[in-house]
């Protein structure tokens, strides 16, 4: 199980602001040789003091967790790897699986990251418990396929997600399915809530598939890697787990709420702007 790395934490927080052990003790209002303990290994901390580290740190202007994810991602990129984010709600223990996802995630059962440390903190934002992991990938030698923002991922997540009820042995719907058969992982833009309420717009015949396509286009969530085979897995490392502080996931759920509205912003207007552009969903299945 990997857990925080308080005690690399603390240390890059006091030499950034240059603050012995006993200046920062006295700053989160702990003892000195406790501090001295957490930088050693020697002690845990409790989530009260975890709480008051990277409190104190994003009061002082540290984003350490960008920080940290910058260096991983110049670190990695030396070794032809990649880094990836997994927000989870709770703490990931033993190994990573495939069999306790669900069926009805975009892409069925799979392992889901990001690209983005701060797209997976803002998913993960609203939970007591979440915290962010970052990841090692190395994709050599494995079969994947990329999506594009259009009319093939859009069904693909409507087939998995439910939406396409009366649907699913179409020829074209059985097609797309069939090609995630034999891949080890895939990458594609990401979708949350508002994509599916566009989906569903799509769906129940009210808006065009170049409507819908630009709409999902507008949100710009970026990208997330789908895992779909334990080959594919075990390329996948866990190199830490990033805390998140009360401040910092608020700070994220007001950067959701602002991104939300400027996205419906935007697809209020590709919807009027593409308006009788496309098929509809009976043209097309």
């Amino acid at each position: 199980m990997v857990n925080y790395r308080i005690d690399e934490d603390v240390k890059l927080i006091r030499e950034i602001l240059n603050l012995s052990q006993k200046q920062f003790a006295e700053k989160i209002d702990v003892d000195a040789i406790t501090v001295a303990r957490w930088e050693t290994g020697k002690m845990d901390t409790n989530e009260n003091n975890i709480e008051k580290i990277y409190t104190f740190a994003l009061n002082n202007n540290i984003f350490i967790n960008e920080i940290k994810a910058q260096l991983y991602y110049e670190d990695l990129a030396n070794e032809n790897k990649l880094v990836l984010y997994h927000g989870a709600k709770n703490i990931i223990e033993g190994n990573i699986d495939i069999e306790h996802s669900k069926n009805n995630n975009d892409f069925g059962k799979g392992f889901y990251c990001g690209e983005s440390f701060e797209q997976s903190s803002l998913f993960v934002s609203g939970f007591d418990t979440s915290s962010v992991y970052i990841l090692s990938f190395n994709p050599q030698n494995l079969s994947s396929i990329e999506y594009k923002v259009n009319q093939e991922w859009m069904l693909t997540i409507a087939y998995f997600r439910g939406r396409l009820s009366g649907y699913e042995d179409h020829p074209i719907i059985k097609k797309l399915i069939n090609k995630l058969e034999d891949i080890d992982y895939l990458v594609a833009p990401i979708a949350d809530n508002r994509m599916f309420r566009i989906i569903d717009s799509f769906i129940e015949g009210e808006i065009t598939d170049e409507q819908c396509i630009h709409c999902l286009a507008a949100t710009n969530l970026g990208f997330q890697y789908v895992f779909k085979t334990e080959r594919a897995l075990s390329q996948v490392k866990i190199v830490e787990r990033c805390y998140l502080c009360s401040k910092e996931k608020e700070k994220y759920q007001i950067k959701r709420l602002e991104d939300s509205k400027v996205g419906d912003t935007k697809i209020k207007m590709a919807r009027r702007q593409y308006r009788g552009r496309g098929q509809y969903i009976d043209e097309i299945l």
